[in-house]
């Protein structure tokens, strides 16, 4: 398994727990405006983190930490990584996994194995739009519509997000969203921001008074939704 960065403390990751953040390269979507492309398109193995050593960061924070997450890059196409959350969870640390719900059964598995107790799953856009915004012209979105029924029809706590850019998402977009994850337990509306590791630079974010008007068409449809990173 391909580990490519550790965050040893977070705040935000994981609602409500002292985290820490487990980044693995790879994967199956190529999203203009990823944050981390150089966990996409131009991964270093140099930069490898062995399993072993992010394990015995673990134990030695058993106590301190009491959360792990689990991000990418797309998680769930790492081979490993059922063995990998096995181990953490038998330190006793409850995990969250970041997903973009292209890998429904996998996904699946993991929640009915008790494997992980927090899944956010990014949505990209409305389904018209999903390929041109997830870099894959004529994208199926059959597994990602299956991922979201399978979150908002379980009991595990989860959350959907979807970081909205300027050219890629319009109130229309938002709207169908919101039809579409209706009654969702969570839902965050993230602004853009460039990290300086897109893979398709000079992107741009809406105005604030764009994400505050895009709040209030989702809250319709999921009454909770809420903005993050505005600051």
């Amino acid at each position: 398994m391909n580990i490519q960065g550790l965050q040893k403390v977070t705040l935000l990751d994981f609602p409500g727990k002292v985290a820490c953040t487990i980044f693995l390269a790879g994967c199956n979507f190529r999203c203009p405006y990823c944050h981390n492309a150089s966990l996409v398109t131009h991964v270093d193995m140099s930069d490898n983190i062995p399993e072993e050593e992010a394990l015995a960061f673990l134990e030695k924070r058993s106590g301190i930490l009491d959360g792990v997450c689990i991000t990418g890059g797309e998680p769930l196409l790492a081979s490993g990584l059922e063995a990998f959350v096995r181990e953490i969870r038998d330190m006793g640390y409850p995990v969250k996994l970041d997903t973009n719900g292209s890998s429904a059964d996998r996904l699946e598995y993991f929640i009915r194995q008790g494997l992980v107790d927090y899944v956010a799953m990014d949505i990209k856009n409305s389904p018209e739009k999903y390929g041109m915004t997830i870099g894959i012209d004529d994208y199926d979105t059959e597994n990602i519509k299956k991922s979201v029924q399978l979150l908002i029809k379980s009991d595990i706590s989860y959350e959907f997000r979807t970081t909205i850019v300027r050219e890629y998402h319009n109130r229309e977009d938002l709207e169908e969203i919101g039809k579409w994850i209706a009654g969702a337990q969570h839902y965050y509306l993230q602004r853009f921001v460039d990290s300086g590791d897109l893979i398709r630079p000079g992107l741009r974010a809406h105005t604030e008074k764009f994400m505050e008007q895009a709040l209030r068409t989702v809250k319709k449809y999921v009454p909770n939704a809420e903005l993050r990173g505005m600051q």
